[in-house]
């Protein structure tokens, strides 16, 4: 069931903000099409409106500024979505497994913060979900 993104959510959201000094969300806009955004105290109220309508919003931890300990702490087998930022603000993100450690590895050069997260829908466990109700209040779309 796809829960609203209504203002109870974003009271949680901005809490657990408050709490860990950032938060990384994921702005599902159509299928396997996402942006990223590194909130802030400051930027939470505009990145929301800027949110694409119907958009699957997930958010997780923030990305960790010490991106060769989200390399070391990989396991012997995996298969992620590597998240990073660069330096010049951006954030992109790559699906790699243990094969392509090297070439991960070089990609993570001038990365200035990162996070890998799981693909296994098992494994996945964001800390919020939810949806944008239109403008009405109706929450029509489905994920």
């Amino acid at each position: 069931m796809t829960e609203p993104a209504d203002e109870g959510f974003w009271a949680s959201v901005r809490t657990e903000l408050v709490a860990r000094q950032g938060l990384l969300l994921e702005e599902t806009y159509i299928v396997n099409a996402t942006r990223r955004h590194r909130l802030t105290t400051e930027n939470l109220n505009a990145v929301r409106a800027g949110l694409g309508p119907r958009a699957l919003v997930t958010v997780w931890p923030d990305l960790q500024p010490y991106v060769g300990a989200v390399l070391t702490a990989l396991p012997s087998e995996w298969h992620i979505e590597f998240v990073r930022e660069a330096k010049d603000g951006t954030i992109q993100d790559v699906t790699v497994d243990e094969i392509q450690h090297q070439e991960l590895a070089a990609l993570m050069a001038d990365a200035r913060a990162a996070r890998a997260l799981p693909l296994s829908t098992d494994e996945r466990t964001p800390l919020f979900q939810a949806v944008p109700p239109d403008s009405d209040g109706v929450l029509r779309a489905r994920w």
